[in-house]
């Protein structure tokens, strides 16, 4: 079976506002491949090493007939009323990423009530300017419209991982896969979400995107991405590793003494359990290049009770009413 052109281009448009804000504004980047709701990925925002939940939301168009005909400074996007009705009431600022696949180029705008505009007929547009790249120039406009109020953007990210949440409250199993690149300064590596099917497959991934802590310890920083869930190591995974590094048990425990034979400083069996030990750590290093890591949350109470608060939120009826 061919892959459709149209495929081809928009996963090309994917990849290089990916590489955009990865590499020109060095920030995060989070690609959601599940079901297309209007939103293709999430940002978020970096000031040096600091991560603060300020995030943006992408709706992501690739290809030359998104810039067909040009208007007077850019060209028109012009949404259905339903994604309109959807990115106006998101919980993130939303902006609009033209990618042109001639110049490599991805063009942005917000999209909001001042800049988007109602047409003649009833429908809408929305100016992407040709000025307004995806590159160091939108970092301040951009950081900007993601700047926000503490305690709003902690409900925010919440509400983003509600999905997520509801899948843990549901009994299924979701794992964090990690590959730190243990020898860049940088504190470069990649994180993905996924469920554990328990079926001996791979994890069905749910999300994906890299990270660049610095010097921060990936033990401290990972849970703290996943506040509404207790994070411990991915059990059968780390069983499986362990029982295979008899040559590691060799090295660490096993000494020769003057006749040549093998003295064992440690029994296997409590070295094993030693080494089982609930704490978060790499599972394997193949190369001495990349530490792996499998992860698994369970839901804790803040996770229980954003749900009970939600539901009331979307549901419930009112508290307190006027006598």
């Amino acid at each position: 079976m061919r892959r459709k052109p149209s495929a081809e281009v928009a996963s090309a448009g994917v990849t290089q506002t990916k590489l955009a804000v990865e590499d020109k504004l060095k920030w995060l980047f989070r690609e959601q491949p599940t079901e297309d709701y209007g939103i293709d990925a999430q940002i978020e925002v970096v000031d040096g090493e600091d991560v603060r939940g300020r995030l943006l939301a992408l709706q992501i168009k690739s290809g030359e007939s998104w810039f067909r005909p040009a208007a007077t400074g850019g060209w028109w996007f012009r949404p259905d009323a339903e994604h309109v009705r959807y990115w106006l009431n998101h919980s993130l600022p939303v902006a609009i990423v033209l990618y042109h696949p001639g110049t490599k180029r991805c063009h942005w705008q917000l999209m909001n009530r001042r800049t988007l505009q109602e047409t003649p007929t009833g429908g809408w547009k929305l100016l992407v300017p040709e000025g307004q790249v995806l590159d160091v120039s939108a970092a301040a406009p951009l950081r900007e419209a993601a700047e926000g109020d503490p305690y709003v953007l902690r409900i925010r990210q919440l509400q983003l991982a509600k999905p997520w949440i509801e899948m843990l409250a549901s009994g299924k199993r979701l794992v964090v896969d990690i590959e730190e690149w243990i020898n860049k300064t940088s504190g470069r590596g990649h994180i993905s979400l996924g469920v554990d099917n328990e079926d001996g497959e791979k994890p069905e991934e749910l999300a994906s995107w890299g990270v660049f802590l610095g010097l921060a310890s990936y033990a401290e920083a990972v849970p703290r991405m996943f506040a509404w869930a207790d994070v411990q190591v991915h059990e059968e995974t780390y069983e499986d590793a362990e029982y295979d590094q008899r040559d590691q048990y060799e090295a660490e425990c096993v000494m020769h003494d003057d006749k040549g034979d093998h003295v064992a400083i440690e029994v296997i069996d409590p070295w094993h359990r030693r080494r089982l030990a609930p704490r978060l750590r790499p599972y394997a290093n193949p190369s001495g290049e990349v530490d792996f890591w499998r992860l698994e949350l369970t839901l804790n109470e803040l996770g229980k009770a954003f749900l009970v608060v939600d539901k009331f939120g979307t549901e419930g009826r009112r508290l307190l009413t006027k006598s």
